[in-house]
């Protein structure tokens, strides 16, 4: 499985972006797409997550109630929709995948990954 994420920039706080993660090669009946974050000097964490079939997202307080995760199976793409962005929301994002549909938040838990887009968010 490949992910190529994108989307990623520069935007003041209080602002939006969506970033795109798309997902090709080996696919599974059964599957998690997942976002991730990694501030510098800090390790990697979940986000968000989104199973299928189901579709039943899940989020990391952090973020509940202004990042929305979805999919678009046609596309085979996930999508994390982030709005009120603060400055602590600064760090390299990262989109993961998994076969399966138990929840996951932990990194070792994925077995795919991308190789990152980079969000500034500035005060």
């Amino acid at each position: 499985v490949q992910l190529q994420a994108s989307g990623g920039g520069l935007v003041q706080a209080g602002g939006s972006l969506r970033l795109s993660c798309e997902a090709s090669g080996r696919t599974f009946r059964a599957y998690t797409m997942g976002w991730f974050r990694q501030a510098p000097g800090t390790e990697r964490e979940f986000l968000a997550s989104i199973a299928w079939p189901g579709n039943t997202p899940g989020y990391a307080d952090s973020v509940k109630g202004r990042f929305t995760i979805s999919r678009d199976g046609a596309k085979n793409t996930v999508y994390l929709q982030m709005n009120a962005l603060k400055p602590e929301d600064t760090g390299v994002y990262y989109c993961a995948s998994d076969p399966g549909t138990a929840k996951r938040t932990l990194t070792r838990s994925w077995s795919y990954w991308g190789q990152g887009t980079l969000v500034t968010v500035s005060s």
